[in-house]
């Protein structure tokens, strides 16, 4: 037995009032193989059924076709978009319908989009199933899907982890979003919503250590300004090439160098009437710092190979992990380029300067990796357990939010429990090798140090930081910086006076 599986669309339905064919009609009298059945399926026209019915039999009767069994059935559905009860309802028919044919042809020409991808995800998993289609000449065709969905989905999912890992945590924040229960950092958010939503849109400097968020308050400045509604533009100075610098932010006319074949507007001209966001502004060189400073002053730039200027009129955020007025003093960034850019000076805190925030961080972080990995076949959800939160609350975190994160998709990576502990997250970290100072101590003639309140000094910061790491286990702790027991770290702990958390 053939039978023709399909919804009724709007189509074939104003086509029959006019006595013309549609996707159904055109299917049902053209397919080489005769239909021994019709299966209909729709939710609105009800009125309508009957006279396509009549009227369908008649056609296939003049054409010397079986007509004998074709009927239209009300679908018990939700609506034409509704994709849960469409593909339920599809689901439902297709099996039936598959179980009780030979061959089960499904048109997907007619219904609402909704209805055509249920009955490719659904028919795809049958065994005796054809696709077909009308065109609008009103002659039909075979359609191969040659996609495995299960395949499809799951390495489609797989692809959104992958993604996810390796990029940061999500960027495109409004200042309510931020986590922000440490003082020290609701200061910074109070200061960068008075730079984001001044009148005069200065152009606002951002600080601090690689990893700590700055990215995510240069995007939150952008979108809580009065340039929101327009472009705001992102580049990462430090991974620009040299010998191209000048013409990605400033663009270039045709010819100007080899492989120049055509003029191209810089990213100044792009972000005209928006924000500009220099990320590791530290990185430039100081050819292209003149050029920025005098955009900043004139609100103008030249492209390379043209000696006119052009107008521009954008805001702009820069960003760096390195010590800029160090720089300055060495030569390495221009002073005045440093005060113009430091109008709106906002320095972000390190994590571990932050420690009110570390647990909703871990929890916030936690639900952008499980809502990536939520599609993925037989995925579960986890969490991180209370001894886990406290053990990262412990470390020191010298990579900040970008560390934490990449040590808490290595901590799901590595384990199949449902529940993240502290030993996963310790299994996850990466482990530093100690810092060395091996720079040259110089000393005047005359000049007095105390060594052994230096070296008091560094034990009492060494002996309460590993004592911190290790959770207070003085045998972990005495382990970490080379003492034989917990006996010698708690007699350094009594006689350097030193009080523990």
């Amino acid at each position: 037995m053939t039978t023709l599986y399909t919804w009724i669309g709007n189509t074939d339905i104003e086509n029959m009032q006019q006595n013309e064919h549609a996707a159904i009609s055109t299917i049902a009298l053209q397919n080489p193989k005769p239909f021994d059945r019709i299966f209909i399926f729709a939710n609105a026209w009800e009125k309508d059924w009957k006279p396509y019915e009549k009227w369908l039999v008649k056609q296939l009767k003049e054409a010397g076709r079986p007509n004998d069994n074709v009927a239209i059935f009300k679908a018990n559905i939700a609506g034409p978009t509704d994709y849960p009860t469409i593909i339920r309802e599809t689901e439902k028919w297709i099996s039936k319908l598959s179980e009780e044919s030979e061959e089960l042809y499904i048109n997907i020409t007619s219904g609402t989009p909704a209805m055509s991808v249920a009955s490719v995800l659904v028919g795809k998993g049958k065994h005796n199933t054809h696709f077909i289609q009308s065109r609008r000449d009103n002659t039909i065709e075979n359609v191969d899907v040659p996609v495995d969905f299960g395949v499809a989905y799951a390495k489609s999912a797989a692809k959104s982890i992958a993604n996810k890992a390796v990029k940061a945590p999500s960027s495109h924040k409004l200042f309510e979003t931020i986590v922000a229960e440490s003082q020290a950092m609701k200061d910074v958010i109070s200061k960068a919503k008075r730079v984001a939503e001044s009148d005069l849109e200065l152009p606002a400097l951002v600080l601090g250590e690689t990893g700590t968020g700055k990215e995510v308050i240069a995007n939150a400045i952008h979108a809580a300004s009065p340039r929101a509604s327009k472009t705001l533009k992102t580049v990462n100075c430090g991974a620009l090439p040299e010998s191209l610098v000048d013409s990605i932010l400033f663009g270039h006319v045709k010819g100007a160098f080899t492989g120049a074949n055509s003029e191209h507007k810089g990213l100044f001209e792009q972000a005209s009437g928006g924000t500009l966001f220099l990320d590791e502004v530290g990185e430039l060189t100081p050819s292209v710092q003149v050029k920025l400073l005098r955009a900043l002053q004139e609100g103008e730039i030249t492209r390379v190979g043209d000696n006119k200027t052009i107008s521009v009129d954008v805001r702009i955020i820069a960003a760096t992990h390195r010590d800029l007025l160090q720089l300055v003093e060495k030569g390495d960034f221009r002073e005045d380029l440093f005060y113009r850019l430091a109008v709106g000076l906002l320095h972000i805190p390190a994590l571990r300067e932050r420690h009110e925030d570390i647990e909703p961080l871990v929890l916030e972080l936690v639900d952008e990796l499980n809502q990536a990995a939520n599609k993925y076949p037989g995925y579960k959800s986890k969490n991180i357990s209370e001894k886990g939160v406290k053990f990262i609350k412990s470390q020191p975190w010298h990579g900040n939010i970008r560390e934490l994160w990449n040590t808490i998709n290595r901590a799901f990576l590595w384990s199949d429990a449902e529940t993240i502990t502290d030993v996963d997250i310790k299994n996850a970290l990466i482990v530093r090798a100690p810092v060395s100072d091996e720079s040259e101590i110089f000393l005047s003639l005359g000049q007095q140090v105390d060594i052994n309140n230096l070296v008091e000094k560094y034990k009492k910061k060494y002996v309460k930081a590993a004592m911190k790491a290790a959770g207070n286990n003085k045998t972990k702790a005495a382990k970490m910086i080379g003492l034989n027991s917990q006996q010698v770290i708690t007699k350094w702990i009594e006689a350097l006076d030193i009080e523990i958390e």
